[in-house]
């Protein structure tokens, strides 16, 4: 008997595109890079917490694609903008890419945030490191929907905080850095937002920042989810290396996530 897809997995798998994206602009911080991307074709609709997989060309030593979150969509300019953080060859070679170079993407990938179902919820995003990625597009989508937006960004010092200033324009920016750099020292967690209480939480970045964070959603009773950085390989939920166990099982992260509300987590 062979394998039968649902009608909704169907249509997910009708949603994914394979497009090759020009780089159009760039800004290089280091360990990282912020990539401004244009479609050839017809950009894909895309919700904030979906990733994209990146081939990567003349580089002899990476044989898969890369996941990268997407940093911000813009429709009308059909580009989307990612943040790169160069961790090994792959990513160090996108991250060094120039611009008028073509990138070949499958995306969107993955299930990306839920939106409150409250009206004007009280919404708090915590990104650490380059977690802080695909929250950009979540807090735009969020404000445009009418909903109250705090952003709390960490990281080991002020050079981890990327792209402070598109963030300020979108929502307040409260910081944390471990080395007292840039806004209040110590972890996201130590960060005296925490004395208020917030209708949702939002949260990407190191896992133990997460369940630290999760902790302290469980413990006010504060709806959270989480998107996961558990390393993928194919994407599309083929090659099991990015399992994460849950309530319902052990499910793949790049096909049932990145993003899971806290209770299907089995922190």
């Amino acid at each position: 008997m062979g394998l039968r897809v649902s009608s909704l997995e169907s249509n997910k798998q009708k949603m994914k595109t394979i497009s090759y994206f020009r780089i159009i602009d760039k800004a290089d911080y280091g360990r990282s890079a912020w990539l401004l991307l244009q479609c050839e074709g017809k950009l894909p609709a895309v919700k904030a917490g979906q990733f994209a997989q990146l081939r990567v060309d003349d580089s002899p030593s990476t044989y898969l694609r890369r996941p990268i979150s997407i940093h911000d969509v813009d429709t009308e300019a059909n580009t989307i903008a990612m943040l790169v953080q160069r961790v090994g060859e792959g990513t160090r070679h996108i991250a060094d890419l120039h611009t008028g170079t073509m990138i070949n993407m499958v995306l969107p990938l993955g299930n990306g945030f839920t939106m409150p179902e409250k009206q004007n919820a009280d919404t708090l995003l915590v990104g650490g490191g380059i977690g802080i990625a695909p929250l950009l597009l979540l807090g735009k989508n969020l404000v445009k929907a009418g909903h109250k937006v705090t952003f709390l960004l960490g990281g080991r010092s002020e050079s981890d905080l990327l792209r402070m200033e598109e963030y300020k324009k979108t929502a307040p920016v409260l910081t944390t850095t471990e080395d007292g750099s840039h806004g209040v020292k110590g972890f996201v967690t130590q960060h005296p937002v925490w004395e208020q209480t917030f209708d949702n939480i939002y949260v990407c970045g190191p896992k133990p920042m997460m369940k630290a964070v999760m902790q302290k959603a469980r413990e006010t009773g504060t709806w959270c989810e989480v998107s996961l950085e558990n390393m993928m390989a194919c994407g599309l939920g083929a090659c099991l290396c990015c399992v994460e166990n849950t309530t319902e099982g052990n499910v793949c992260v790049c096909k049932e996530g990145p993003v899971f509300n806290i209770n299907r987590l089995l922190w």
